[in-house]
This record gives C-alpha cells, structure tokens and sequence, in this order.
C-alpha cells in the first residue's frame, strides 16, 4: 500500500488531470454552444454545429460527474466548504447546464423558427455560463475565500454572492470563457466547411488571443498585487488531516514562490503561452487539427498554472488563514484513497478508449447535404 503522503499528492494530480479533461472534452461542447447564435447564420448551420457535439456532449459530460465525484470522495472538507461559500454560483452552472439536454434533444423536434432560436439561446447559456463562473471560482481562490471552522471542524463561510464578482475573479472568468471559446471554435473547424469554417476560424483567432492577453494580464496582477498564502509550521504528510493544525500567514508574491523552489514549474504557465500561440498560428494556417491539440495544450498550461501557483493549497481562507484546506489537511482517509485509485487504475483507461472510439466512428465533416437526408434523425 502506497503511503498517505504520496496518495494525497497523486489525488491532487488526479483531480487537477479530471478538471483538465473535462475542460478540454465537454469545454469544447460548451465553445460550440457559446458560439452557435454567431457562428449559425440560419437553421441548417446551426443544426450543422449542434450536430459536431451532438453525439458527444452526454459522454464528455461524465468528466465533469467524475471529477465532482473525486472531489467529494478524495476532498470532502473542500466539497462541502466548496458547495456552502459558492453554493449560488454552483446553482447557477446547474441551472445553465440543465439547457443542455433539453435544448440538444428538442431543439430541432419541432420546425419552428420561434421555437428553435429560443433552443439555441439556451444552449448559449449552458456554453457560456459555465467557463465563466468556473473562471471566477478560481480568481476567488487565489484571493482567499472567507470561511473558517470551528473547533468541530464545521465549516462557515462569511461572505456573500455579490463578493465573488470582485474585478480579478472576472478577469479570470473571461480567461476561461475565451479559452473554452477558442478551443470550441478550433473543434468546428475540424468537423465543418464553408461559411460557417470561416466564421469560426475568425472566433478562434480573436478568442485566441484574448485568452492570452488576459491570461497575461491576469498573472501580472497576482503577482504584483494579489498576496499569497505560505504554511510556516512543520507539516508531516502522513498525519491524519486536521485543517485546523498548521499555521498560514499571507505574504507578497507568495502565489509564486513554487516556480522559484521548483524552476521546473516554470514551465506549465509556458505552455499556457505557447499552447495558445500554436493554436492561434495553426487557425491562420487553416491546420484545424492542430489548432485543436495545441488549444487543449494551452489549456493544460492555464489551468496548471493556477494549480501549481496555489499548492499546497486547495481552498485558501481570507478570514482565518489557519482553516485554509490544503493537499495535506483537506483529504479522506488512507484506505479511501488507495480504493479510490484502485478503481481510477481501472476505469479511467476506459473512459479514455471509449470516447477516443466514439469519436473516431463519428469524424468527418458535418455538411448540409447530411442535414438535409439525415433531416428526422439528426439533431
């Protein structure tokens, strides 16, 4: 049996590794809903772009299932603080995500103008509304989230709604918006042609390069303005987690102090840059494909970014640093964890050659011709 230190540091790669896979399988549904009232100029090519992420958008929904299920499973202190300080914000991505199947499944049942436009607006909101408040989530973060324990470990968050709309949070949610965009917007080059190939090639080059302006922008201010959270006691990483026993104080470009430990690191947010520069370059290039990898490159440079820039840390606390959750502090047991990984070992891999399976079944372009024929039974 693996050691509790090195099973709460692979649960934190496991989770970050979940995270990154549903922001790059279902991130790419939700760019192509953003997308779908611009892009969609009348009903063929809007049924066009639903049906490149029709066959798929339920499956790629199980990397989001899983990684709330890991969190809840691996982190329970940080699900149930989470679920309490953002509980409006997670009802708000629930309530966008519910547009999903509805929209997908009854949007073209009825051949109704009214009936179809009003569709594809619900599938913009389950598109956009979830990278943006995804995106806040993290600004929060790295500012602190206002919670504490009591000596019974029972959570309590102290802050409000309107607080998590602060300038950087939004700045970090439009990160993630125009990142999910851009990486919707180089899956519909792949699967499409024509009118609707050129207006998404264009969104891929502006989202592209807004996703590293503020990227940039946005670790610019972390670094200058933005204080991190640094543990000063002695933690031993096969003890028993007690959030509550530790010392944290905030520093001053703290947020940064893992790149300069460990240089190395440096590299994730370069891969954020390069990533996204690839993208942009292969998009003018028309290589869609490789727009494609390279955007889900840069996504694992972006979202490792934030990962490696909070660690050890998971949930920072502004009002009472102490009962910040971190790697060692905020997991399940030894013997929860090992079962858990057991089963990750096994069904992971699985998840993996099904959808790599799915997808090479159902490649090639979406036309109007197929839309055309295929008009009862395509979405």
């Amino acid at each position: 049996m693996l050691d509790y230190e090195t099973l709460k540091i692979i649960w934190w790669l496991l989770v970050g590794a979940l995270l990154l896979g549903f922001a790059i399988m279902d991130g790419h549904d939700m760019g192509v809903g953003t997308l779908l009232p611009f892009a969609g100029k009348n009903d063929t090519e809007r049924r066009i772009m639903i049906n490149t992420v029709g066959p798929h958008w339920d499956g790629n929904q199980v990397w989001f299932i899983t990684a709330g299920g890991a969190i809840f499973a691996a982190w329970p202190l940080v699900y149930a603080t989470a679920f309490s300080g953002f509980y409006w914000a997670m009802l708000a991505v629930l309530w966008a995500l519910f547009f999903r199947p509805v929209g997908f499944d009854y949007r073209s049942k009825i051949e109704n103008p009214t009936w179809r436009k009003t569709w594809d607006w619900g599938l913009f909101v389950g598109g956009f509304v979830p990278p943006l408040i995804f995106g806040v989530a993290f600004g929060n973060l790295l500012q602190g989230v206002p919670f504490h324990f009591d000596n019974d470990l029972r959570s309590f968050y102290t802050g409000t709604f309107w607080a998590l709309l602060n300038p950087f949070a939004l700045l970090t949610g439009v990160v993630s918006t125009a990142m999910i965009t851009a990486h919707g917007a180089n899956y519909l080059m792949i699967r499409t042609e024509g009118d609707v190939y050129r207006r998404v090639r264009t969104a891929s080059l502006v989202f592209g390069a807004l996703t590293l302006v503020t990227f940039a922008l946005a670790g610019i201010w972390l670094a200058n303005s933005i204080q991190g959270y640094v543990i000063t006691s002695v933690i031993d990483g096969n003890a028993l987690p007690n959030p509550l026993d530790k010392t944290v104080v905030t520093q001053a470009g703290a947020w940064l102090h893992n790149y300069t430990l460990y240089p190395a690191a440096k590299l994730v947010p370069a891969i954020g840059f390069a990533g996204g520069l690839l993208a942009i370059a292969a998009a003018w290039f028309n290589k869609p494909l490789t727009a494609f990898v390279s955007s889900s490159l840069g996504m694992l440079g972006i979202i490792g970014t934030a990962g490696v820039s909070l660690f050890p840390f998971i949930m920072p606390s502004s009002s009472d640093p102490r009962s910040s959750l971190t790697v060692w502090d905020s997991v399940s047991s030894q013997l929860t964890l090992t079962l858990m990984l057991g089963a990750t070992v096994i069904f992971l891999p699985l998840i993996v050659v099904y959808t790599s399976w799915a997808y090479k079944k159902m490649s090639g372009k979406v036309t109007a011709e197929f839309i055309n024929a295929n008009d009862k039974s395509a979405y």
